[in-house]
């Protein structure tokens, strides 16, 4: 079952709604412009969840995101077809 719907007006830049007129594929203009509307709240919901956390606990610094970035790639080589598992 779809969500419920509505029509609304909005204005943008020509060459924008021409790219995403182009790029909209099957689901149409109206499909594709909600979808980037939803990225776009997902966007703001995690820059206000960040918000918070950085007011209660204090930034993360740039050696923390390194050392989690590093994490994520051993992560990945190790799951990777003829990575080495350790189950």
């Amino acid at each position: 079952m779809s969500e419920p719907t509505g029509k609304y007006s909005i204005t943008m830049p020509r060459d924008i709604a021409e790219a995403a007129k182009a790029r909209s594929g099957p689901g149409g203009l109206s499909g594709y412009v909600a979808a980037a509307v939803a990225r776009q709240i997902e966007r703001d919901n995690l820059n206000e969840l960040i918000t918070v956390a950085e007011a209660e606990h204090g930034p993360v610094t740039d050696e923390e995101i390194q050392s989690l970035r590093d994490q994520l790639a051993r992560a990945r080589v190790e799951q990777a077809p003829g990575g080495t598992s350790a189950a």
